[in-house]
């Protein structure tokens, strides 16, 4: 029996001024019938997960493309039906397949596709035809739209904020969509929409109690999974927002009870599970008024890379500098230009640097200082979801008066301390620590943080989500309304 799997993911911010092109994949990660070769880029987590599966299964593989871009904006048009027509070609010749599987991000948007993921399922079902199974992994920060659960047999999301149940959502796609093909499965899927839209992190109760809960239910009394979406909110389309979705064997009615029920419940959360965001003021208040011996982590959720954002907004810098605080650590802001002149001067050369503020609005006003030049890096890395290793191409360390400043030329959130410390920034003795991230950074900060503070600066994922300027959001959602 022969499989064909392929993977393209990107998340788009519609308010990201940031094209996203060939390039930008060509940079985030891009081959084509070998990724799942590469087990150290996220991109191929999916890929290596189901081919393993089918060489223990003694199935054929038939590979495709493995493309990720950071996100960012709009996916320009003609890399998109690049890219996907890459696959289709591939699909074609590898024709007849037994089973698709796909690797999806969901919230990939195209001048002139607004679901990307349900253009590809639905031209993936009219090549494939009715029979050939098709089994799609979702991050579940996508926009689940009816094109997508109409043309899958299986959809799966990631069920963990941050992201580290990547390879058991994999197989989870493999698992399921093998019995569909097999006939030990006949998956009928229910949809609830939570009319909801926020940020969901899975490490907080009442979410962290729920995802437990979904997880209990699964594989008993005919339930063959459940995903909680939680939807990307700074994407500009007609189905933004949390939907729960069920899959379970045969029984419809089943299924739409209990997606229903699971909807209906985190919709009654929603006050207590909205997660806290501090001013920036607040946060800063908190690191000076700290007394412990480890840092207080701040996370800049609206300038993160990882949804979409510039990743050099300069507002907390800012502040601290006007504040005078010392001991503390702010990255990574993406400046290449910034990482060039540091090169060019050299480790302990002091120079005049224009940091951030380079590339829209949502970036704020550059800050100009005098720093000295404290660490060098030709090919910075640091460790990225699920074993994988995040690029950050040449980096360069600066401090200022007490003020210790990370800028690389990838743009790339941070994941872990290693962004720090790997370019000589130790983070021992540092009072506050200020990360470029929403939530990925959570595991391998928490256990060396005094506390985690989350804080709503300005910039393009800024998380003020009832006054996000959608144009194409018909429905009532909460918090632009009571839903």
């Amino acid at each position: 029996m022969r499989i064909f799997m392929t993977s393209l993911a990107t998340e788009t911010n519609s308010f990201s001024p940031i094209p996203t092109n060939l390039r930008s994949f060509a940079e985030g990660g891009y081959s084509r019938r070998d990724g799942s070769c590469s087990e150290r880029s996220a991109s191929s987590v999916a890929l290596s997960e189901w081919r393993r599966a089918a060489k223990n299964d003694s199935l054929e593989v038939v590979e495709s493309i493995t493309a990720f871009a950071q996100p960012a904006g709009t996916t320009v048009r003609a890399t998109y039906e690049e890219l996907r027509d890459f696959i289709l070609d591939d699909l074609r010749d590898a024709q007849p397949v037994a089973v698709v599987l796909l690797d999806l991000h969901g919230a990939m948007i195209a001048d002139g596709y607004d679901d990307c993921e349900g253009d590809i399922i639905a031209r993936t079902r009219a090549l494939v035809g009715p029979n050939v199974k098709i089994g799609v992994s979702l991050d579940h920060h996508c926009h689940l739209t009816q094109a997508m659960v109409e043309g899958a047999d299986i959809l799966v999301a990631y069920k963990e904020y941050p992201h580290t149940d990547m390879r058991e959502c994999a197989r989870e796609v493999y698992d399921l969509t093998m019995a569909t093909r097999k006939g030990s499965l006949t998956p009928v899927k229910a949809v609830h929409d939570c009319r909801l839209i926020g940020l969901w992190p899975t490490t907080r109760e009442p979410v962290r109690s729920f995802v437990e809960r979904l997880r209990a239910l699964q594989s008993k009394n005919g339930v063959a999974s459940i995903s909680l979406i939680h939807g990307f909110p700074w994407g500009d389309v007609a189905d933004v927002g949390a939907k729960v979705l069920v899959i379970a064997d045969t029984n419809q009615a089943q299924a739409d009870a209990l997606a229903s029920q699971l909807g209906a419940e985190f919709s009654a959360m929603r006050e207590e599970a909205r997660t806290p965001y501090l001013t920036v003021d607040e946060a800063l208040a908190r690191v000076r008024a700290s007394t412990a011996r480890a840092p207080v982590v701040i996370a800049d959720v609206a300038d993160n890379a990882g949804g979409g954002a510039a990743s050099d907004n300069t507002a907390i810098l800012q502040r601290v500098l006007d504040l005078g605080i010392r001991d503390i650590a702010l990255g990574c802001f993406w400046d290449p230009v910034a990482v060039q002149m540091c090169f060019g001067a050299g480790i302990g050369a002091a120079l005049a640097l224009r940091i951030g503020g380079k590339v829209g609005r949502n970036s704020g006003q550059p800050v100009d200082v005098v720093g000295t030049v404290r660490g060098l890096c030709p090919e910075h890395k640091q460790p990225g979801l699920s074993g994988s290793q995040s690029r950050l191409g040449p980096s360069a360390y600066a401090e200022v008066e007490g003020v210790h400043i990370i800028c690389s030329t990838i743009r790339e959130q941070v994941f872990s301390p290693e962004l720090f410390t790997d370019i000589g920034c130790s983070i021992s003795g540092k009072r506050g620590i200020v990360v470029k991230s929403a939530q990925h950074f959570y595991h391998n900060f928490e256990p060396i943080a005094a506390e985690i503070q989350y804080v709503a600066a300005p910039g393009s994922a800024a998380p003020d989500f009832a006054r996000i300027a959608y144009t194409k959001l018909q429905r009532p959602v909460w918090p632009r309304s009571d839903a």
